[in-house]
């Protein structure tokens, strides 16, 4: 039986309660300072990513036939917030796994499913994921970098802004335009697995305010030769495609979210457990407790609007792109309200780097403007659930 808006579980089955507990159990070993002395290094979590990879929980969504678990969305939105919630929110699973490996799943030819998706999976691979211009922005019908044919294949042309983990991957999944915008102004664009070491790119690091080991890049492409075969479905079917891995992305952010409040949340409460000020714990006050018990009420609904988007994802239905959109609103507000709680709680401890809040501040921030903007996702849940005007 399909699954369907009204069937949708409120309840997570055994076997994801499993994957719960097996995702915790590998992260707790790492921890959050595993992930701030990673990210202060410039250096990659590659020894957790291996283990995540040889566990099978980079995979899940991936299908059977090409070393994946076979499942979804559902599955991976589980293991990103599971490794958030203790402490190890990393970007990569919504891009790589979420994004490329979808977008590869759906679209991509026999070849490309074959040489990727299995080193997806097990971790042995990194695929980066570059759309953003500057004078792009949110309309990716903007696009300046071009993918002109010629006698062997593509050359590619122009730049790319805020790529995530270009130092770490194999290969970038590269959004550029392959003809002229029509009438209507709409870009005809393609998808292009490029090679990370290929001659031509030159990568430039961001410095950006945001503790993480996933660091941003601008990438610069000069004369990129690309061979036929590397055009991920058809030419000039690119936003279609596109468009199957988006929603991933924002279902996996809301999750990543989801954990980082239930992190921030468990500290907090702890802390107001804990410190005793005039005889009697902080979390008897109603200006400690009632922050606490406010954001956790949103995460939880956070939580429900994740899980649904997911399942509406893996089911095929039509609106889980407003569903996505949703989750992932209300996960960057449940997540902003969650941080600032627990640190408030903490007192001036909330911004000691011992106490493991304060080293998420610029992260939070960062996920009310990316992947989408909260304005653009209010603007979507507008248009698409409300029926009012488009707005851009």
């Amino acid at each position: 039986m399909g699954v369907t808006p009204a069937s949708l579980p409120l309840v997570e089955p055994p076997e994801q309660v499993a994957l719960r507990e097996t995702v915790r159990a590998i992260g707790t070993r790492y921890g959050h300072e595993y992930f701030v002395r990673t990210a202060r290094a410039d250096a990659n979590p590659t020894q957790l990513w291996t283990e995540l990879g040889s566990a099978g929980l980079l995979g899940v969504n991936i299908p059977e036939e090409h070393g994946g678990g076979g499942a979804g969305m559902s599955d991976l939105a589980v293991v990103t917030e599971e490794l958030s919630a203790v402490g190890l929110p990393l970007m990569l699973l919504a891009l790589s796994p979420a994004v490329c490996a979808t977008i590869l799943t759906k679209h991509g030819s026999e070849a490309q499913q074959r040489r990727w998706l299995p080193e997806l999976a097990s971790g042995e691979s990194v695929m980066a994921f570059a759309i953003t211009e500057p004078d792009a922005g949110s309309n990716t019908h903007r696009t300046r970098t071009t993918a002109t044919p010629d006698a062997d294949g593509w050359r590619l042309d122009g730049g790319k802004y805020y790529v995530s983990h270009v130092d770490n991957s194999q290969a970038i999944l590269v959004v550029a335009r392959t003809g002229e915008p029509d009438a209507r102004g709409r870009a005809q664009l393609s998808l292009f697995v490029v090679d990370s070491d290929a001659p031509g790119i030159t990568a430039e690091a961001i410095s950006v305010e945001v503790v993480s080991p996933e660091r941003q890049f601008v990438l610069t492409f000069d004369d990129v030769r690309l061979p036929a075969d590397a055009v991920v479905g058809e030419v000039g079917g690119g936003l279609a495609a596109l468009f199957s891995g988006l929603n991933p992305e924002r279902i996996g952010s809301a999750a990543l979210l989801n954990g980082i409040s239930r992190y921030a949340l468990d500290k907090g409460v702890r802390y107001a457990r804990e410190r005793e000020v005039w005889g009697v714990p902080i979390g008897a006050h109603q200006a400690v407790a009632h922050p606490l018990a406010r954001a956790h009420v949103e995460l939880e609904a956070a939580r429900l609007l994740t899980a649904r988007a997911a399942a509406m994802y893996d089911a095929g239905l039509p609106q889980a792109g407003s569903a996505a959109s949703m989750a992932k609103f209300a996960a960057a507000e449940a997540a902003t309200r969650a941080l600032d709680a627990a640190m408030q709680a903490h007192g001036g401890n909330g911004m000691a780097t011992e106490y493991g809040l304060a080293t998420l501040h610029g992260l939070v921030r960062l996920f009310r403007i990316a992947p989408v903007s909260s304005e653009m996702s209010l603007n979507h849940i507008a248009q698409h659930e409300l029926g009012l005007p488009k707005s851009y």
